[in-house]
């Protein structure tokens, strides 16, 4: 335990790298049980879709939703979420998975959400990448 406490005190640096590393760890854990947001692999989702009519709200800019978006999903770019959550007043006791390229802005929107009294949100863990990675179909175009 001595060496420890010296090697923490001639080495600052590594032990803050150190700690924010396991911090980043023990959220990745966490996290997700903390936020209620859950998040999906392509193959559940798709289960979801399948088995409890899931809605899929796709959360990308333009460009990015015409080069390839999952069939049926619908468009509303995260910066315009907020403004446009009455379009999504409909879908509100239908599961509803929310997606972009990564999963980062997708998360975002789950949480915008959950804000507005959803309580059956999904993020697709990996997004559209995730999505594509597992061969599952996209449609290019607007609709």
């Amino acid at each position: 335990m001595e060496q420890f406490v010296e090697f923490a005190g001639n080495h600052p640096g590594l032990m803050l790298a150190f700690s924010v590393i396991l911090g980043l760890l023990v959220w990745s854990f966490v996290g997700e049980s903390i936020s209620g947001i859950k998040s999906l692999l392509p193959q559940e989702a798709t289960l979801l879709i399948n088995h409890d009519n899931a809605i899929i709200l796709d959360v990308r800019q333009e460009s990015e939703y015409v080069n390839g978006h999952i069939i049926n999903s619908i468009h509303i770019p995260l910066n315009n979420l907020a403004t446009k959550i009455k379009s999504l007043e409909k879908y509100r006791n239908r599961p509803i998975i929310a997606n972009c390229m990564s999963g980062n802005r997708s998360n975002s929107a789950c949480r915008t959400l959950k804000k507005h009294g959803f309580e059956n949100v999904f993020n697709l863990k990996g997004g559209v990448t995730a999505w594509q990675n597992a061969s599952l179909p996209l449609k290019k175009g607007k609709k």
